[in-house]
Parts: C-alpha cells; sequence; structure tokens
C-alpha cells in the first residue's frame, strides 16, 4: 500500500490487537447497548474466515452450533465494539477459508489441535511503529518540496578562493585564527644613539678657542 494511503488509513486502526486466524477457537466479547444500559457479552465459536490482513476493512467469521443449529457472526477486527478477543485453542489448517466445516458435524468436525499462547497473537500494529507512543496518531503525509538552488560563485578568482579555504588542513587554520587574535606587541624604545657630527663640531670649537686666547676671552 502507498505511504500517503498507508498513513491515512492509520487512523482508523487500533494500535494493540489481537491477530486470529483461521482454526482457532476463541472468544469474542462485545458491548451490547440496550436503551440507557450497556453491557459486555461474548461469542465463542470456530474462526471459518480470516480476510483483510491488519488493514482497517480487516474481518473474521466465527462459527458455533447452538441447539443443533449452526451459526455464523461476521466481526470487524478493528471495530471499537470489541473490548477483548481471547484465543481458547490453535489448530493446523492450510486454508484462510474453513466453508467446509459447515457440512460437517461430530467427530468430523474436529482439527488437528496446535498449542498457541495469547500472548503471542496480541501484537501492536505494524502500521504504527516508529510514531511515539502507543496509541499516537501517525503523522501527517509529507509534503514534498524542492530543493533551494544553490548560489552559484559570481567569478573564478573567487570560487578558486573558497576552494583554497576548504583545501586548508585544520592546524594551519588553527594557527592563522591564533595569530589574527594575538595583540600587538608594544614597540620596544629605541636608544638614542650619540650624534658623531656634534661631538665633531664640539671638540674643533674647543681646539681653536685654546689655539686663539682673543676668542677664548671676549673681553
Amino acid at each position: 500500500m502507498p505511504d500517503l494511503l498507508t498513513r491515512v488509513a492509520a487512523h482508523y486502526v487500533k494500535p494493540n490487537f489481537t491477530d486470529v486466524k483461521s482454526g482457532d477457537t476463541v472468544r469474542v466479547y462485545t458491548t451490547v447497548t440496550e436503551g440507557s444500559k450497556t453491557r459486555t457479552q461474548y461469542f465463542e465459536g470456530l474462526v471459518i474466515r480470516r480476510r483483510g490482513g491488519v488493514s482497517p476493512d480487516a474481518s473474521f467469521t466465527v462459527r458455533r452450533i447452538a441447539s443443533g443449529v449452526g451459526v455464523e457472526r461476521t466481526f470487524a477486527l478493528h471495530s471499537p465494539l470489541i473490548t477483548e478477543i481471547k484465543i481458547l485453542r490453535g489448530a493446523k489448517v492450510r486454508r484462510a477459508q474453513l466453508h467446509f466445516m459447515r457440512e460437517r458435524a461430530g467427530k468430523s468436525a474436529r482439527l488437528k489441535e496446535q498449542p498457541v499462547r495469547q500472548a503471542d497473537r496480541d501484537t501492536a500494529h505494524p502500521w504504527l511503529k516508529g510514531t511515539g507512543e502507543k496509541g499516537q496518531a501517525p503523522l501527517e503525509a509529507p509534503v514534498k518540496t524542492k530543493p533551494a538552488a544553490k548560489p552559484k560563485a559570481e567569478s573564478k578568482a573567487e570560487a578558486k578562493s573558497v576552494a583554497g579555504k576548504s583545501d586548508a588542513t585544520p592546524a594551519e587554520s588553527k594557527a592563522k585564527v591564533d595569530k589574527s587574535d594575538a595583540k600587538p606587541s608594544a614597540p620596544k624604545a629605541e636608544a638614542k644613539k650619540p650624534d658623531a657630527k656634534a661631538d665633531d663640531a664640539k671638540s674643533d670649537d674647543t681646539k681653536a678657542a685654546k689655539s686663539d686666547p682673543k676668542q677664548a676671552d671676549p673681553k
């Protein structure tokens, strides 16, 4: 069944149900409303037909002999009126519809018994698996959307620069980040070097003063 139909039909099935099979002897408890009163009654018999799998329209037919008369009743597997289904016995059969049982009675109507446990038949619905808690309604059908188009590079140089950045190793990129985050160190104060020309001029003046006494004494 397509995914969309499965999601829609999953709203009308029971999250937990008893999967009956042909040949089982079952006891079906149903709710009966009479006026303002509600009571529960059961119908016990042999399942002679099973149809529909686990879909919302799945059903099974139970047959019993009441006062020498065959009585059949068909139940919807996911009907809200069914409160409980008990598996009394199982049988080994090779058909989904045991219509030949209508013509048999007494010992000829016996089937080869096969052991079965109630816990093996009580199961969660396969359509509701992975949708969260038990009994939670499935999600709505997803809407298909086209993927957004990727923006094209404006120029080849820009594309190359992007490719170069992606090719960089993690260690190199980390080193670049560390260098960019580091604060620039303050420049050290350079020691003032003596001016050689000024020293030469001072030495010439002192020599001239010593050689010429007039210049040394302005009076």
